[in-house]
């Protein structure tokens, strides 16, 4: 169900034209300093505004509910609140007869029987990440408080197929130019990272990692270390030798866990995001009405390249489930 972790949990809700979009977490330790100032920062790195990203405007001011007393948490379950302001659900009205293509449109209608909010994406919409954003900036303070040493950062490798940056705003001009969409790959790094976080085989770190990603809307791939590359090698090649008695590895083509287990190197992922389903180009799609393919016009305000907001989100995602391993770990008196 919409329920994420074990000793560290969250639940997101609401919709991307409904009133507002939330989080609600639990298992956050009491006396962790925190207020509506310490999520702006990664609120930031979401918010669009930059060329290629959708023109809609939100303050994404959040509100806690509860859980916060005094600037600190009381260690009861933590709510998040973010309104909805600026919609413009008419822009949505044709997709009742005429879902779009790769998106969740006609599998909701189906799945919940017509009743699913269907204006902006409901509750399968990338604005919902504002809430696992806002549960990140959480799950990292808990891990900064015991383990200081440990750092998390993200960045976008790829757009479009290219890895040069300077390239980006070209690719992106290109999309836009042809009402087209492109994709990209995001990598996350984490440091400080201790041995002995996971549980084989179902609750490996790789395991509880890949289920909070491919919850984000629009990951399509997720790869540790060498990753697919893997498959090209020889095990001379991709075996990492241990070289001192804290468990650092010659190379890391593991992405710092073994056997599901993390071994103390860096852990790597990376996350390919795929091109906006939404593209103003004519398209071609069933409409429920006639039972034929007709001409689909996607209004509504997009992302050319949803991958370029997308960093801090994958990071949030790592750093929730980093949290929820930790704790475990933790219960373990490891």
């Amino acid at each position: 169900m919409n329920k994420f972790g074990r000793l560290f949990s969250l639940s997101i809700f609401g919709e991307s034209h409904g009133e507002s979009v939330g989080v609600t977490l639990d298992g956050v330790p009491a006396g962790i300093p925190l207020n509506e100032k310490a999520f702006a920062a990664d609120l930031a790195r979401r918010k669009s505004g930059k060329r290629g990203t959708t023109p809609r405007k939100e303050s994404d001011t959040p509100h806690i509910l509860s859980g916060v007393f005094r600037g600190r948490t009381t260690g009861a379950p933590l709510t998040i609140l973010f309104y909805n302001e600026n919609t413009l659900s008419g822009d949505y009205a044709n997709l009742v007869a005429h879902p779009r293509p790769s998106h969740a449109d006609w599998v909701a209608t189906k799945k919940f029987k017509g009743y699913a909010d269907y204006r902006g994406g409901g509750h399968f919409s990338g604005r919902l990440t504002l809430a696992l954003v806002a549960a990140g900036v959480v799950a990292k303070k808990i891990l900064k408080r015991r383990h200081r040493t440990l750092e998390i950062g993200s960045q976008l490798l790829e757009i479009g197929g290219c890895a040069e940056p300077a390239r980006f705003p070209e690719i992106i001009e290109a999309a836009l130019r042809g009402r087209d969409s492109v994709g990209g790959l995001i990598e996350c790094r984490v440091q400080g990272v201790p041995v002995g976080w996971g549980e084989p085989f179902f609750d490996s770190a790789e395991s509880v990692i890949s289920h909070l990603l491919f919850s984000v809307p629009a990951v399509k791939g997720v790869e540790f270390g060498s990753g697919f590359a893997a498959a090209r090698m020889k095990g001379s090649e991709h075996n990492d030798p241990i070289v001192s008695m804290d468990g650092t590895t010659a190379t890391n083509n593991a992405g710092g866990i073994v056997g599901g287990i993390t071994n103390g190197n860096e852990i790597v992922v990376r996350v390919a995001i795929k091109p906006t389903a939404s593209i103003s180009s004519p398209q071609m799609t069933l409409s429920t009405e006639t039972g034929r393919p007709e001409k689909l016009i996607v209004k509504g305000r997009h992302d050319a390249c949803i991958a370029m907001r997308a960093p801090v989100v994958v990071e949030a995602a790592v750093a929730i489930a980093l949290c929820d391993l930790s704790l475990i770990a933790r219960a373990q008196g490891l």
